[in-house]
């Protein structure tokens, strides 16, 4: 452990978390979440599962929320969805992928599932 670094603090990050963050972390890793770190967003947690990702945003009441959008991974990026005309994309950057009927149906199942993991508990 790093002297440095409070044992509160997301990995990585320096962001300070409460216990209770800390648990809800906790948690979303034991659902298949992974805590990623996104440089872009270095105030912010990203959490990954699949080919889906999002950043949360620690509250100073001892929750976790999303920030922004979940969207699909380019790389190790996230992208935001567009739509052109009939159709609709991922892009990062001049990066694009199709957004497919399959890949939205995994981006709403991983925002849906994320969404019901950060109900506060009773």
């Amino acid at each position: 452990m790093d002297p440095q670094r409070s044992p509160n603090s997301a990995a990585g990050s320096g962001i300070e978390l409460t216990q209770a963050q800390i648990v809800t972390l906790q948690a979303l890793h034991a659902r298949g979440y992974q805590i990623v770190a996104f440089p872009m967003y270095a105030s912010h947690i990203g959490i990954r599962r699949g080919s889906c990702a999002a950043l949360l945003a620690p509250l100073g009441n001892g929750t976790l929320e999303i920030y922004g959008t979940p969207g699909y991974m380019i790389g190790d990026n996230i992208a935001v969805r567009i739509t052109e005309g009939p159709r609709s994309y991922f892009v990062w950057k001049k990066e694009r992928l199709e957004a497919t009927p399959e890949r939205l149906a995994e981006l709403a199942t991983f925002t849906q599932d994320l969404e019901t993991a950060l109900l506060p508990r009773a």
